[in-house]
């Protein structure tokens, strides 16, 4: 580490020295992480967008509930992201501070909710109901409350007890005196979060219902690679730069375990779940066929609708214009009963207003019924009279025309 009167490679004169781990190109593990937690920030704020902007597309209702409890989750992430930096800078107070508080509070924060949507998956994948939107918050925050009572208590005691740094020393502050084997015992409780996650990933695997089962899959999987990052940052961490005599590193040890877990945060919960909220119309109801029922569209159903009763009776050939008397009484026919397979374009389809002028001109008449015949007429001349005989429905009329 570069002293403060000189100044390392990479970091101009208006650099505070506070940050020449941002900057110095001599010891690039500091500009390695400032770029992996900038762009992780940017992705976040990306895919929250991304994953309230999917809301009103979403036909599911377990999945939309499970939006906000996500939304919690990636600002939790985001918060790691921002951390890393706190890790990168010079030890001060604030610095030390932040770390030691916001380092298990972040991750107890994301590990709750993924935590909380395991036993909402649970429920799922069994057939029963899942919390809603805002208890799966209220569930979260219960536990994730738990870790800032604990952090915060030991914060408090730390400094109490040690007002001042080895030796009556107040070359550093309080905070950053703790020892490393007291802060990781301060995060007991974010790894039996940890534990219960992946316990209710294997859980939601047992279930029936294959579909929630892919999240589950995801949440294990998350689960599994943060117990990994966890088990070496703390192994590094407690004793292995202790044993090789560079406790210098446990800084960038702190910055790496915040970067890498944060990304596997991303990359299997919350790029998934945005991925699965834009498909989501392949799984929900289709609103377009409950909205209009299905119905066949076509010359019957339409004859049908517009008149009560058949008033045409033609057949392929066209046979409503013969002459032959009807039969006995009135019988409804189907315009489809003397299908041949001819193309529709060939068959004879009365129009609408065919259809209108023919029932305007029954009920001109109020003693002929809706029949499906047509009357004719037949014009018979005797000897000194005239006589028009009509005939309707098989009844024979006699009348004498007005010339």
């Amino acid at each position: 580490m570069a002293s403060h009167g000189n100044r390392p490679t990479g970091c101009g004169p208006l650099v505070a020295s506070i940050y020449y781990k941002l900057c110095d190109l001599d010891a690039a593990w500091g500009v390695v992480l400032e770029a992996l937690a900038s762009a992780g920030a940017v992705v976040s704020f990306v895919l929250f967008i991304a994953l309230l902007a999917n809301v009103p597309f979403m036909r599911d209702r377990d999945r939309r509930n499970a939006v906000a409890l996500h939304a919690v989750f990636l600002v939790c992430t985001v918060g790691l992201f921002g951390l890393t930096f706190a890790c990168i800078v010079e030890k001060n107070f604030s610095t030390c501070a932040s770390r030691r508080f916001l380092f298990g509070v972040l991750f107890a924060g994301c590990f709750s909710c993924l935590l909380v949507q395991g036993v909402r998956l649970n429920a799922l994948v069994r057939g029963r109901p899942a919390l809603r939107a805002g208890s799966s918050c209220l569930a979260a925050l219960a536990l994730w409350s738990v870790e800032v009572l604990i952090n915060a208590e030991w914060l408090i005691i730390t400094v109490v007890r040690n007002p001042q740094g080895p030796g009556n020393s107040t070359a550093l502050a309080t905070p950053c005196n703790v020892a490393n084997a007291d802060f990781v015992m301060a995060l007991i409780y974010v790894m039996a979060l940890l534990v219960a996650t992946l316990g209710a990933g294997l859980g939601v695997l047992a279930g029936k219902h294959k579909q929630w089962k892919k999240d589950a899959a995801l949440i294990l999987a998350c689960a599994f690679l943060s117990i990994c990052i966890w088990v070496a940052w703390i192994a590094m961490y407690v004793h292995g730069n202790v044993f090789r005599g560079v406790p210098h590193w446990d800084d960038p040890t702190l910055g790496v375990a915040l970067v890498a877990n944060a990304w596997v945060f991303l990359t299997l919960i919350t790029i998934p779940q945005v991925c699965l909220s834009s498909g989501d119309g392949d799984d929900g109801p289709d609103f377009a066929q409950d909205a209009y029922p299905s119905r066949g569209v076509d010359y019957e159903n339409i004859l049908k609708e517009n008149s009560p009763h058949n008033v045409f009776a033609d057949n392929m050939e066209n046979k409503a214009f013969s002459m032959e008397e009807p039969g006995q009484g009135a019988k409804v026919v189907s315009p489809y009963s003397g299908y041949t397979g001819q193309l529709r374009s060939c068959v004879y389809q009365p129009t609408e207003l065919a259809l209108i002028s023919k029932t305007r001109g029954a009920s001109n008449s109020p003693e002929a019924p809706y029949d499906s015949t047509i009357p004719r007429a037949s014009a018979h001349s005797t000897v000194g009279a005239s006589v028009v005989t009509d005939t309707v429905n098989g009844n024979t009329f006699h009348r004498t025309p007005h010339w």
